[in-house]
């Protein structure tokens, strides 16, 4: 095992340590749930010691939140990047809006083991942060944060193809999230699919997009 020192500025060694401990979190995180992981098993996943982890992360809990943020933004960088290649003319009907909608969600699913993973550990934390309250003001903020770059990447999608929200970008962005988290959550419980996800997502945006 290595130890990295620590630093102010992260350096691309040390940026490789924390992206194998952010790997490593997730499969024992996955394998084991978030409060029953210890950091020691963290590290020795990751091959490193507690000394490269303390030079990174401050707490488990910090490791989450790092964990969750960057698998929030890879989704973000990824729905840029597919809506990117759209046609604007293809979304001038609305059933044309309609298919854009679910070839763009249809391309963010994730495999059953990932969803359970990711569903079950977000469930997790919260809970964690609604019983522990020095754990609550970071975990909201942080939803917060996050809430306000997906509204930041959706007025700008909306924006290229002419389109815009019919409420207020914060309400619809909070509507559509918890569509999505009641939505997998429904999944992981094995409700019928129009209880699901992408179905809960594709009725929110046919009311709350119009025309600009």
């Amino acid at each position: 095992m290595t130890t990295e020192p620590a630093t102010s500025v992260r350096s691309p060694r040390r940026e490789r340590t924390r992206e194998r401990l952010l790997d490593a979190a997730f499969a024992v995180f996955a394998d084991a749930g978030v409060q029953a992981t210890s950091i020691e098993a963290v590290c020795e996943a990751a091959g490193f010691t507690r000394g490269a982890f303390y030079s990174n992360f401050a707490t488990k809990e910090e490791l989450f939140h790092a964990l969750f943020e960057r698998k929030a933004r890879e989704h973000l960088q990824a729905l840029e990047a597919m809506t990117s290649t759209v046609d604007a003319d293809s979304v001038a009907t609305p059933e044309g809006f309609r298919d854009t909608v679910r070839r763009v969600l249809s391309s963010f699913e994730l495999d059953e083991p990932a969803h359970r993973h990711w569903c079950l550990m977000n469930a997790e934390f919260e809970l964690l942060a609604m019983r522990h309250p020095d754990v609550a003001p970071e975990y909201v903020a942080i939803q917060q944060r996050l809430r306000d770059e997906v509204g930041a990447v959706l007025d700008r999608i909306l924006e290229h193809f002419g389109l815009r929200f019919a409420v207020p970008t914060p309400a619809a962005v909070d509507l559509l999230v918890d569509a999505e988290i009641a939505g997998s959550r429904a999944a992981v419980l094995g409700a019928p699919a129009e209880q699901q996800s992408a179905a809960r997502l594709e009725r929110l945006v046919d009311l709350l997009v119009v025309p600009h």
